[in-house]
């Protein structure tokens, strides 16, 4: 049996859960399937090796979710109208690009959130998980979306394209009518600690999503429980992405409720990682 070649590229990814989840489903799936790691601190040839040694494709993270686009040859139109890419497919001689997190965001939303109100949002976030967290909102009813990044070029443009709204900062008159919080942005992460906004703005009528993994439960996630607000971090968000790219990839549909038991067990194992799919 030949081996099916995958892999993810990003910048600090040693203890990514992508290995683990894609090879496990691979094997119940009948599949010799191998996942390996870029870990790269800038893009370069990564592409051009993964392409020249057969990979059925690649996962892309941060940071390069939207520079990989140049090096694409097309794109899916969810990926077009998000500007961010985190799964490559190399077919027929071509580079195609997808983007699975908006997927995984909706899905992980719908599952953990059912009812939730979604006439104002507020973002923290704007790089490529934030684009496509956005875009996922849009999709799932959000009426009015405030996106926060203190980088005022990216901030501005992904609200321009999305018609939504930006601010350089969260404040607590902003949060005081929204019904929800999505945090996009790395603060929260083992290499980014604290809170990406004083705890005070939080509130009982709010509910937060915090698309941090690891840790499981971040100071933003705890903060928004004592405050009483409804709280769910990223775990079912990495999962549904990654068995979308896994189809990508394999041409097979994955057992997604099988991939969700299996990050829950990975970061129960493992509970001092600090990771991304």
């Amino acid at each position: 049996m030949a081996v099916l070649r995958c892999g993810l590229v990003g910048a600090g990814i040693g203890a990514s859960l992508s290995p683990a989840l894609h090879e496990a489903e691979g094997r119940h799936q009948g599949l010799d399937l191998s996942y390996t790691l870029f870990d790269v601190d800038r893009l370069g040839r990564e592409l051009d090796d993964a392409e020249r040694d057969g990979f059925a494709g690649l996962n892309i993270t941060h940071p390069f979710k939207q520079q990989v686009i140049d090096q694409l040859d097309d794109l899916s139109p969810q990926a077009r109208a998000i500007g961010a890419v985190n799964t490559v497919v190399f077919r027929d001689g071509k580079r195609h690009g997808h983007n699975t997190d908006a997927y995984g965001f909706t899905e992980a939303f719908r599952a953990k959130l059912p009812g939730a109100r979604t006439g104002h949002v507020v973002q923290l976030g704007a790089g490529g998980a934030g684009a496509a967290c956005a875009h996922a909102l849009l999709g799932l009813g959000a009426e009015r979306l405030t996106i926060v990044d203190p980088d005022a070029t990216r901030g501005v443009e992904l609200a321009g394209r999305l018609g939504a709204a930006h601010t350089a900062a969260a404040t607590p008159e902003l949060l005081a009518g929204a019904d929800g919080l999505v945090n996009a942005s790395p603060i929260g992460m083992h290499h980014h600690p604290g809170m990406p906004l004083p705890a005070e703005s939080l509130h009982r009528d709010l509910w937060v999503v915090d698309i941090v993994y690891m840790p499981v439960v971040t100071e933003l996630l705890r903060a928004a429980r004592a405050a009483g607000a409804r709280a769910v971090g990223g775990t079912a968000m990495c999962a549904y992405q990654a068995a979308a790219a896994f189809q990508l990839f394999t041409g097979l549909p994955p057992d997604t409720a099988r991939m969700l038991r299996h990050v829950d067990a990975l970061l129960a194992a493992r509970p001092s990682w600090s990771a991304r799919c």
